[in-house]
């Protein structure tokens, strides 16, 4: 199960993406979305049209070799003044969540179906998603329920800057996670 293609997407592929992303996500949180409002399809649906349409977004999917869906991740710099700091709980410099619309890519979302998990598959994508990308670092939240997810992206890299809730109804609280990125083609 390692042999995996990645394929690379952008917001003009996102309405032809949108049903495999949201047959993927339905699978891989159709145990959450039972009992959390937070997690369900049309939650999620929304994210992400708001996701696709923004600037610079991006989309890493891997397939096997029979061409189906393992899983994938998706984000998109966060703009100049961006909301995503404004549900951060804790103090921090200013001008750490300072955003200039170049500064910061948000991964929003990474997931793989159950028969690629602990396979290096995430990672793979997750490398994949950020190696090309020219900001300086990237943000992601962490729901604080999952410490092992927490614990995966520590192992990464990955920094806690600190306590968010966003500004969602029904949303959990998160870590915000900070990573340096190299400069595109550097050293990963």
């Amino acid at each position: 199960m390692t042999g995996i293609e990645i394929r690379h997407y952008d917001h003009r592929d996102a309405d032809e993406l949108r049903p495999l992303l949201l047959e993927v996500y339905a699978e891989v949180y159709a145990k959450a979305a039972e009992s959390d409002p937070f997690a369900s399809v049309d939650r999620f649906a929304e994210g992400l049209d708001g996701w696709s349409q923004r600037p610079g977004w991006s989309c890493a999917v891997g397939y096997d070799g029979d061409g189906q869906a393992v899983g994938y991740a998706y984000g998109a710099p966060l703009p100049k003044d961006a909301r995503w700091w404004g549900g951060l709980l804790t103090e921090v410099p200013a001008d750490l969540i300072a955003e200039t619309g170049t500064r910061t890519y948000a991964l929003s979302e990474l997931m793989v179906r159950e028969p690629w998990r602990k396979t290096g598959t995430a990672r793979r994508i997750h490398d994949a998603l950020l190696a090309a990308r020219s900001e300086d670092r990237a943000t992601l939240l962490v729901d604080q329920e999952h410490p092992k997810v927490h614990a995966l992206y520590e192992s990464w890299g990955w920094q806690t800057l600190g306590d968010l809730r966003p500004r969602i109804p029904n949303a959990p609280l998160f870590h915000a996670m900070l990573l340096p990125l190299p400069s595109p083609g550097g050293p990963r």
